[in-house]
């Protein structure tokens, strides 16, 4: 018994660990442009790809149990986003267009 729950204590301490790289707090903040407060979330730390946003299809977020809806970068589900819009491309290579309230909507990245 005592063997079981160690075993168990260094996979919660490893899990605990796992989370802690892949996942930051973010502190509320105003935005400059709008002036509207947002509230302090966690979110995935960035790496220049969606494959493992809460945000991805497949995905879901475990502090709110909301589920992925976005395509993966590079997947055949990519093209369909902004289908009959221009996508234009930052300068860090993030895809996007803009939507009918004249706001950037962000797009998978494509080949």
């Amino acid at each position: 018994m005592k063997k079981y729950l160690v075993f168990l204590f260094i996979v919660l301490i490893a899990v605990t660990a796992t989370m802690a790289q892949s996942h930051k707090y973010q502190r509320g903040y105003t935005r400059k442009s709008t002036g509207t407060y947002v509230t302090g979330h966690y979110k995935t730390r960035s790496d220049r790809t969606n494959h493992n946003n809460f945000s991805t299809r497949g995905r879901s977020n475990p502090y709110t149990g909301s589920k992925g809806y976005r395509a993966r970068d590079y997947s055949s589900r990519a093209y369909n986003y902004g289908r009959s819009r221009s996508i234009n491309r930052g300068s860090r290579g993030g895809q996007y267009y803009y939507n009918s309230r004249g706001n950037k909507t962000y797009v998978p990245k494509r080949h």
